[in-house]
């Protein structure tokens, strides 16, 4: 029996990605097809980062395809490809930044911040290229928690700032400008107008997200910035109290109203447990995320515990992704940031750069 293509694709399509649940010839993620007598050789291009799992995807494909009649050897390259992906209508892609997600709360106290950094190393961690861009004006708290307090951005020309960076993250805040002791008294405008420049001034490189850890709450910074940057997706931060949840619920209208999509939301300080004696104790309610996700139609991404280890480690500077990156905690993280990756995969890719720049000139 000669070995056809096509029985190579019946067979991987038998296969399902252990993080999206569909097979990848339908995803069209399989790349680069050989057939030569009885060995076999293909690509796998996912389109969310995945580095610690590609070793394991890559040796059950060869499994898989090993079943094949007539196979005798098979090679695969897995790999990551992230590409941009369409942000509303009118709004153009920035400069060095392929996908931009905004982590927000309804109001504060409900751990985005911590969140966030979190989301961003997680990403980082499995392969990508990842900013995270602290846009509570009032009260920046990314430099400290990234153990980088009292860092000044850099100018090259004069105009335009260079990121500072830790932990392999590209790193802008108002924090590095003004005195950590210093409050911002400014109006909504004024601070409107920082953080855009904060965002756009600032020499994001070759960035596949740009994390935004939004200020809390549904007011004129949040709207703005809603409004006018190309957000691919926003996340939503919640715990599972009532009094949380009904501010969450206007967050997501908020962004619903500016056309930015849901990509889903974390239900934080879910869960306590007992260091002592193990007991586990539901301190702000059970269910809350779950059931707005129930709600509104969006995925639930999943529920971080209230735990001191992760209060500990952003208050040291290095979060839990980076303090204990094999440990529970950091991989739920690092389990909410794929099931982001992967929401931002499933979206229309963005086709501008595909066509060509129409100028209309008087001759």
């Amino acid at each position: 029996m000669s070995l056809t293509e096509q029985s190579v694709l019946d067979s991987l399509r038998q296969y399902a990605d252990p993080n999206t649940g569909k097979d990848y010839v339908s995803a069209r993620w399989v790349k680069n097809l050989r057939i030569s007598g009885a060995d076999v050789s293909f690509d796998i291009e996912l389109g969310y980062p995945a580095r610690s799992q590609v070793d394991a995807i890559r040796a059950a494909l060869i499994a898989q395809v090993k079943t094949v009649p007539g196979v005798a050897n098979v090679s695969a390259n897995v790999f990551a490809k992230i590409v941009a992906h369409a942000v509303k209508q009118g709004a153009k892609l920035m400069p060095g930044v392929r996908n931009i997600i905004a982590v927000a709360s309804g109001k504060g106290g409900v751990g985005k911040s911590t969140t966030a950094v979190n989301l961003a190393l997680a990403l980082a961690a499995e392969g990508a290229r990842v900013g995270i861009l602290d846009a509570d004006i009032y009260g920046p708290s990314q430099p400290q928690m990234l153990g980088i307090a009292g860092g000044k951005p850099e100018s090259t020309d004069g105009k335009t700032m260079e990121p500072l960076e830790a932990h392999g993250l590209q790193v802008m805040s108002i924090g590095f400008l003004v005195d950590v002791e210093t409050p911002m008294v400014w109006r909504g405008p004024m601070a409107t107008g920082a953080l855009q420049q904060l965002l756009k001034d600032t020499n994001w490189r070759d960035l596949d997200y740009l994390i935004i850890d939004m200020p809390p709450g549904t007011g004129d910074i949040q709207l703005t910035l809603s409004q006018s940057v190309p957000v691919t997706g926003a996340v939503i931060v919640t715990t599972p109290q009532d009094i949380a949840l009904l501010d969450a619920r206007k967050g997501l209208k908020m962004f619903e109203k500016v056309g930015v999509p849901i990509l889903g939301i974390v239900e934080n300080m879910s869960i306590h447990i007992c260091s002592k004696c193990g007991h586990e104790e539901h301190i702000f309610g059970a269910g809350g995320g779950e059931a707005m996700c129930r709600d509104y139609g969006v995925p639930f991404l999943g529920a971080l515990p209230l735990d001191i280890q992760i209060r500990q480690e952003v208050d040291r500077g290095t979060p839990t992704v980076i303090a204990d990156p094999d440990g529970r905690v950091a991989e739920l993280y690092k389990t909410i940031a794929r099931k982001v990756a992967i929401a931002v995969a499933d979206k229309q890719k963005d086709m501008s750069s595909k066509f060509p720049s129409i100028v209309v000139q008087n001759t």
